[in-house]
């Protein structure tokens, strides 16, 4: 069963911080999406810091939900910084900045497992790559 944690920290200023852990996928998704909805909404917001130090495992899911907060933000100025990544969530960000996931994967669940093995070879120790 996949479980997401989620803490959003008091906005200072117009920088709001959220943590993210645990397992950030296609179940839990939806659940970073609802938090998020009323945080993005907020007219001060200019930044918003994810705090991924406690995140074990993204799918693509979860990286569509992170470029999701990102297009709502770039859209009136703001940006979305990500922090404390674990090295396969690291892996991860590498891999979909390299190649866009939609370029060479026929589907999510495609992607998905070369997402999980990436994630799997660097907790293993052999990030070769």
């Amino acid at each position: 069963m996949s479980t997401l944690s989620l803490r959003i920290d008091p906005a200072r200023n117009d920088v709001q911080t959220v943590a993210v852990g645990g397992r950030l996928d296609t179940h839990t998704h939806t659940e970073l999406d609802q938090a998020l909805g009323p945080v993005l909404e907020a007219e001060s917001l200019r930044s918003l810091v994810l705090d991924l130090h406690d995140l074990q495992y993204i799918s693509s899911a979860g990286v569509r939900s992170i470029f999701r907060a990102r297009k709502a933000l770039s859209a009136r100025g703001g940006r979305v910084l990500v922090v404390n990544p674990q090295p396969q969530i690291q892996k991860v960000f590498d891999l979909v900045k390299a190649v866009p996931l939609h370029e060479i994967f026929a589907s999510a669940a495609e992607a998905d497992a070369y997402l999980d093995a990436m994630q799997r070879k660097v907790l293993e120790g052999d990030d070769a790559d």
